[in-house]
């Protein structure tokens, strides 16, 4: 669908950065699955732009302080907690 091909290094690259494991086959399939999605890109380049509309008006509430919660009610139903905060899984 892409004019511009995706190679097999360009995908193995970002593989690498997904910290993302794949075999050859899978290396092909990404490389025309990512040039897919660069051609629906590329259609999107030719939606025409449309006219704003001048008079929009914002709908969001505004933002109002209110009391929240306690540090300890906070962490009430945490699996896990370290000296006062949230503690996670490692990650490597």
């Amino acid at each position: 669908m892409s004019d511009t091909p995706v190679d097999a290094d360009e995908v193995r690259h970002v593989a690498e950065l997904a910290r993302v494991d794949l075999d050859e086959d899978e290396v092909e399939e990404f490389a025309a699955q990512f040039a897919d999605i660069l051609g629906y890109f590329d259609a999107l380049d030719e939606v025409p732009e449309v006219d704003r509309e001048d008079e929009l008006v914002n709908v969001m509430r505004p933002d109002e302080v209110r009391d929240g919660l306690t540090q300890e009610e906070a962490l009430s139903n945490a699996a896990e907690t370290e000296d006062g905060f949230f503690k996670g899984p490692r990650v490597s």
